[in-house]
């Protein structure tokens, strides 16, 4: 993968996550949740690719924090952030099933949550 192609994760991570915003704010939550699972998903595979060359092929934001965690030599500091986010982090995860695939719902909250941990998310990997 070229520096142009990796540029692009992290532009379209950008994207959604303004996308997410103005979903957020016109109501539509189904789409802002599906919007910011997909800035936090290519966010850190933009990051493991720095750092590692290669991420894994997965939706997981779980298992993608984790490798970056472990690829950054920070696994102890990784694993104590998801210990205090993991309610949050599920929900995103989560995100990215049902807002596709199964009717359902997201309050206002659970999108102003999934916004909060999205840029925890990012403070956290842009220190590691």
């Amino acid at each position: 993968m070229s520096v142009e192609e990796i540029e692009i994760l992290r532009d379209r991570s950008e994207k959604f996550l303004k996308n997410a915003r103005h979903l957020y704010e016109t109501g539509i939550y189904d789409l802002a949740a599906f919007n910011i699972q997909q800035s936090v998903e290519l966010y850190l595979k933009y990051r493991l690719f720095l750092l590692a060359g290669d991420y894994p092929k997965t939706h997981s934001i779980k298992k993608l924090l984790r490798e970056l965690g472990k690829i950054a030599g920070k696994t102890e500091d990784v694993e104590k952030f998801m210990k205090e986010n993991i309610d949050r982090i599920s929900n995103l995860e989560n995100a990215y099933i049902t807002s596709r695939y199964i009717p359902s719902e997201f309050e206002k909250v659970e999108i102003e949550n999934m916004l909060d941990v999205a840029e925890k998310i990012r403070k956290l990997v842009d220190e590691l």
